[in-house]
């Protein structure tokens, strides 16, 4: 069995929520907020080595027919330049209610708007991840 851990990405314009997983690949956890900029792929890049990590699992927002929106397209052009990026696979997920859900999370456990704003975005890339290790399973 591979040891190493798994990123999950949810890429918004301004930030791009990153989550990992344990070594097992069992648990799926919050990790940071990146700004979306010209650092990004480098910031990426050392956690991918800091942390060991073998895969990404990048959440792939379809419209809710299952088809492509413009933002789908975007996150597919993202996919593109990481993969130049990266010498690991990334693997589309679908992330069609990840946002929801980590917002009801974060309402749930008291974070206010405000609070939940710097959060979200690496909530929701740990959401993704852990539907993709369920999914799995």
């Amino acid at each position: 069995m591979a040891i190493y851990r798994l990123m999950g990405i949810d890429y918004g314009e301004k930030r791009v929520g990153i989550a990992l997983s344990d070594p097992m690949q069992i648990i799926s956890k919050p990790f940071v907020v990146l700004p979306n900029n010209e650092k990004l792929f480098e910031a990426i890049s050392e956690i991918i080595r800091n942390e060991n990590v073998g895969q990404i699992i990048l959440g792939l927002p379809l419209n809710l027919s299952g088809e492509d929106s413009k933002k789908t397209i975007e996150v597919r052009a993202f996919k593109k330049k990481l993969e130049e990026q990266v010498e690991i696979e990334v693997i589309f997920y679908d992330e069609r209610y990840s946002t929801a859900e980590a917002t009801d999370l974060l309402k749930e456990m008291g974070y206010s708007p405000k609070e939940r704003k710097k959060v979200i975005d690496k909530m929701a890339a740990s959401i993704i991840l852990k539907n993709y290790l369920e999914d799995r399973r």
